[in-house]
């Protein structure tokens, strides 16, 4: 059972767990379409998917915060369902200020409906939540940053120069809306592990990427540079002088993680997600690798004024994760990213 199930992860693990010989049933009712507009919509990828995986996926357009819809879903499939994958998701900081309520129903109530769900029908599958590093706030911000050519950077003997991880505090800093909509999720999915016994993990992404997603302005960052440099879009770079570090890890990266968690689950897990130092640019870096590739340059406007609750440099530690499951690893950089972006694209993001 996967939910954002036509998004970047959802489509990525549907293709995934088929091709491992599983029925994977699908949720999504397009939101993103209501999100983001035409750029955001994700019908191009369900059909995509469809096509693909054939008989082996089933989906369903059900909103997930319809309780009575999800439940009786559930309740049809019951001890079949051998794995919970939760990617569905409001994603976007700037757009959760707009609609607070449909933000926190979205992100907050939709994952305690899917939690119940479970509960009440399959406690036993593989719980899988796709939480993100905004649940930190802008705690990052205070860390001890040095301004480079392109990029911020922390000190090499500093604890986290490797990476994040996850001691850091969620207290004591500002949140954006949709960080705090997610900080609800991430603590109910712990919760509902501990209270009840139930196998979940909480895996807090940084940049999640790869060339399925729907890039739009308001979220897919690394998706939306490659776009706008090979449709010659104008991208606006939002504070901190473009030099913001991210770390970025590749839709395929991190399914594979979920495999290793489905494989040999764990209760109440949290772990932090990215590409931690194999894989991380800044917003500057990111245009020059992606320039490269399309050959072109990039076209960009500098607006002064940071995202409230953005982060100025972001590297994920994977260690708590990788201690766990020696045999993941991150496979993609980000110029491996970017070109992939390109190559599956290129037919589509034109001038």
């Amino acid at each position: 059972m996967i939910t954002g199930s036509a998004g970047l992860i959802g489509s990525e693990a549907v293709r995934h767990f088929a091709a491992l010989g599983m029925d994977v049933v699908g949720v999504d009712n397009d939101m993103r379409g209501y999100f983001f507009g035409a750029d955001g919509s994700t019908k191009w990828n369900l059909e995509r998917l469809t096509k693909e995986v054939g008989a082996r996926y089933t989906h369903h357009v059900v909103d997930i915060r319809d309780r009575d819809g999800l439940d009786k879903l559930f309740a049809g499939l019951g001890r079949n369902i051998g794995l919970v994958i939760h990617a569905a998701a409001q994603p976007s900081h700037d757009w959760a200020a707009r609609e607070p309520f449909t933000d926190f129903d979205v992100n907050a109530v939709g994952t305690i409906n899917m939690l119940e769900a479970t509960r009440r029908h399959a406690i036993d599958a593989p719980f899988i939540f796709t939480s993100t590093n905004k649940v930190y706030g802008d705690l990052p911000n205070s860390l001890p940053l040095i301004e480079q050519d392109t990029r911020w950077e922390l000190p090499a003997d500093h604890k986290w120069y490797d990476g994040i991880d996850e001691t850091m505090s969620i207290d004591q800093c500002l949140h954006s809306v949709f960080g705090a909509s997610k900080v609800a999720a991430d603590v109910m999915v712990q919760e509902y592990g501990r209270y009840f016994d139930m196998p979940t993990a909480v895996f807090r992404g940084g940049t999640l990427t790869g060339p399925g997603h729907s890039a739009a302005e308001l979220h897919g960052f690394l998706a939306y540079v490659m776009r706008c440099v090979m449709e010659q879009r104008l991208y606006r770079i939002f504070g901190y002088k473009g030099k913001q570090v991210r770390d970025a890890i590749h839709s395929s990266d991190l399914v594979s993680a979920f495999e290793a968690f489905h494989k040999a689950p764990r209760v109440a897990e949290v772990y932090n997600m990215g590409g931690g130092r194999t894989s991380n640019c800044s917003v500057l870096e990111a245009f020059q690798i992606a320039s490269s590739i399309a050959g072109v340059e990039a076209k960009t406007e500098y607006v002064p004024e940071n995202r409230v609750g953005d982060h100025q440099w972001w590297i994920s530690s994977t260690a708590r994760f990788e201690e766990h499951y020696p045999d993941w690893k991150v496979k993609y950089d980000v110029p491996m990213i970017l070109r992939d972006m390109y190559e599956s694209n290129k037919d589509v993001w034109k001038a």
